[in-house]
């Protein structure tokens, strides 16, 4: 039995926590401040989570950011991340709180994301270290999971694969073996830029898939075109995660075409391309269509936009930058079909 720590309570974070007390592990959950809310509806309707409609069980508790202090920790195990990417220091001041003398345990990021540091790329877990390296953390040692894994459908136990990356294949066992039920399959990977490369521009890719419905005037067909964008979109993959030198392998494996496939089927990055290729702008969608929604791709978009222009010409990924500009630059979408592979 281990004693684990989520810091994080949205739908994902508590979802997770079903494997782990599947294996008899202990586990706590914090919120952030912006999760007061969400924990008092949790903890006052017999750990009712709203935002995945499921019953956890009772030994999965959940505190507070602002009761870190009053709480009395036992020996942290693994400590879990899963706050959105804005959160990451967030989270590391969490950390600070709850772990003694600047001694962490093994840490496992379920975030992802991509973040540009110093006008060069740097993967979310890059950035947690070194955040974490800044407040003179020891024992630094960071995996992050990837891969097709829906929160909603993790919570009713659907089957779901995911892939633990870490250089240091012992510590991805490890997790692998902590984690793992019958309906929660881990892989383990050591091509850490690879696999979050993926996690991370998948967000962007699956608004180019979305669209194809928009395209298309909104009707029921749209396959043909979704699967020519959807086979330009693992080239484009492929190019931009070799950039970043990880390993192709990776955009064929869960992280890469698995992850695409769920969310190019639905969620927000596939709404937001829809109402994209039906032709209205990026602004007009957030404005009269999904105001208060974040689209995780539109967010990374304006992130690495401007560092992937320097790299990268239209010819080479035409998919990628024209998505991108259609958001940063608030322009209509073009599909530049003269450049495809």
């Amino acid at each position: 039995m281990a004693n684990i720590i989520i810091v994080g309570a949205g739908a994902m974070s508590s979802a997770f926590s079903l494997p782990c007390i599947e294996n008899n592990h202990q586990v706590l959950i914090v919120g952030s401040k912006f999760d007061d809310n969400l924990i008092n509806q949790i903890n006052e309707k017999n750990n009712y989570h709203p935002r995945i409609n499921i019953n956890l069980p009772n030994t999965i508790k959940f505190i507070k950011y602002k009761n870190i202090l009053n709480a009395k920790f036992n020996k942290t195990d693994l400590l879990v991340i899963g706050t959105n990417s804005k959160g990451i220091e967030w989270s590391a001041e969490v950390l600070e709180k709850i772990c003694d003398e600047k001694k962490l345990p093994p840490i496992l990021l379920l975030t992802k994301g991509l973040n540009v540091y110093n006008n060069k790329f740097e993967l979310l877990i890059d950035k947690l270290e070194r955040i974490l390296l800044s407040k003179k953390f020891d024992n630094i040692n960071v995996s992050a999971i990837a891969g097709p894994c829906l929160a909603n459908e993790l919570a009713t136990k659907n089957h779901s694969s995911v892939v633990v990356t870490n250089k240091d294949l012992k510590t991805t066992e490890w997790i692998k073996k902590l984690i793992s039920t019958n309906y929660y399959h881990v892989y383990m990977s050591n091509d850490v830029k690879g696999v979050e490369v993926c996690a991370a521009i998948k967000n962007i890719f699956s608004m180019v898939i979305g669209s194809a419905k928009g395209l298309n005037n909104n009707t029921n067909e749209y396959l043909n075109t979704s699967a020519a964008l959807f086979s330009q979109c693992i080239y484009e993959m492929e190019i931009f995660v070799s950039f970043l030198k990880g390993k192709k392998e990776s955009v064929r494996g869960l992280a890469g075409i698995g992850d695409l496939h769920v969310s190019a089927a639905g969620g927000r990055n596939s709404l937001m391309g829809s109402f994209l290729g039906e032709g209205y702008l990026y602004s007009e969608v957030k404005e009269k269509k999904m105001k208060n929604i974040t689209v995780e791709g539109a967010e990374l978009s304006f992130v690495i936009f401007e560092l992937v222009k320097k790299h990268f010409t239209i010819k080479q990924i035409p998919l990628l930058l024209s998505m991108m500009e259609s958001i940063v630059e608030n322009k209509k979408m073009k599909i530049r079909w003269e450049y495809f592979n």
